[in-house]
């Protein structure tokens, strides 16, 4: 009885693992024909066949008419992901501010909404308000749509193994069991069930640029993200680098000047002092002098070329608010990096910023959320 039970797990695994790899082919390769996903992925077409219409009929795919050619003979019909039916949640709890997107499995965002919170109180009154943001934002889901993930993005390390938030230095967060305390949160509201997974905002921000627009001439992507603090996210080979702790990409508290300005860790010289938003911001948010701006955008020059000489990624991202300055900013950040190039010789790292502005953490989430359930290994 014992082998036969574990024969039909295996199965069952090799079975999902099948599915999930139909999905993710589709994603890279969107169009592909029932015979072409065969070939892809190493199956024989009847059981493509099989596993395509389960995922019809459960939301996940769908097919689209061939169009019309003076070719002869059947047309193989093309498979997509479908955006309609099977929905993600993302959010992002940022210095002061929670915000929550709904998207489709493809990454267009459908509804959105932010909240503030206090800072200084304790993370459960963080998580009141964002259970709240999320059920308003779920509300907008139609009578033939599904919520099928749940995705944190949070300011700070994160040890998935004990579903907790080991540090986020700006609020003042230690050991937080976010995610527990999130899933007692939506118990016994229209979200009780739904998987919820939160990793670190820069983390979830790579994988938005990955998973909702996949490409392998952005392999490896480095995302560096620019706001109160600064982080980076690595993805390599579609999956995303955190670390032993889950505390990779604290890019922010590499020093880059010898006894510079006093950091939040507490050290002197952090990227952070030098390129965060105290660098850039005066006390009343309004943009510093332009010589302040060019100095921070150098300081993050040099902070991209030693990522990219350690990482050697195929494109380095650049996102957080900070990237609103533009090119006072984007500028002296170029600059820096060809000046590097020019002088070692070598090709300027591809740089550019990212394509979800705003959103990028929370739409990052809600790619976490598919990101994790569409890669078997990892659920």
């Amino acid at each position: 009885m014992l082998m036969q039970a574990e024969n039909h797990s295996g199965q069952a695994q090799l079975k999902r693992g099948n599915r999930m790899a139909i999905i993710r082919q589709l994603r890279v390769q969107p169009g592909q024909s029932r015979v072409d996903l065969a070939n892809a992925l190493g199956l024989t077409k009847s059981t493509v066949s099989a596993l395509a219409r389960e995922l019809i009929d459960e939301g996940w795919l769908v097919e689209r008419e061939v169009l019309i050619t003076g070719d002869i003979g059947r047309r193989p019909t093309p498979l997509f992901v479908d955006p309609t039916r099977l929905l993600l949640l993302g959010t992002q709890v940022g210095i002061g501010h929670v915000r929550v997107v709904l998207t489709s499995l493809t990454g267009e965002v459908l509804s959105a909404q932010s909240a503030a919170y206090d800072t200084s109180l304790d993370v459960e009154a963080c998580i009141q308000e964002l259970t709240h943001t999320m059920l308003d934002v779920a509300a907008e889901c139609g009578e033939a749509q599904r919520i099928i993930g749940i995705g944190v993005g949070l300011p700070g390390g994160v040890d998935q193994a004990r579903d907790q938030l080991v540090f986020a230095p700006h609020v003042h967060w230690h050991q937080a069991p976010f995610g527990t305390l999130l899933r007692e949160a939506l118990h016994g509201t229209p979200l009780s069930g739904v998987p919820v997974f939160m990793q670190n905002d820069a983390d979830v921000a790579a994988l938005g640029e990955t998973e909702f627009n996949p490409s392998p001439t952005t392999d490896p992507l480095l995302l560096v993200l620019v706001g109160e603090g600064v982080g980076a996210g690595l993805v390599v080979g579609g999956r995303l680098l955190t670390g032993a702790r889950g505390l990779a990409g604290e890019v922010g508290h590499m020093v880059l000047q010898i006894d510079g300005p006093l950091c939040s860790c507490g050290r002197r010289g952090c990227a952070e002092a030098l390129i965060g938003n105290r660098a850039l911001l005066q006390q009343d948010g309004a943009a510093q002098d332009a010589p302040a701006v060019a100095r921070a955008g150098r300081y993050l020059g040099v902070l991209l070329q030693n990522l990219a000489v350690a990482y050697d990624p195929a494109c380095i991202v650049l996102g957080g608010p900070a990237v609103a300055l533009g090119d006072a900013l984007l500028a002296p950040v170029r600059e820096t990096l060809q000046q590097y190039a020019q002088a070692a010789r070598l090709p300027e790292p591809t740089l550019r910023v990212s394509r979800f502005g705003a959103d990028a953490i929370a739409v990052g989430a809600a790619a976490l959320a598919g990101y994790r359930l569409t890669q078997p290994t990892l659920a």
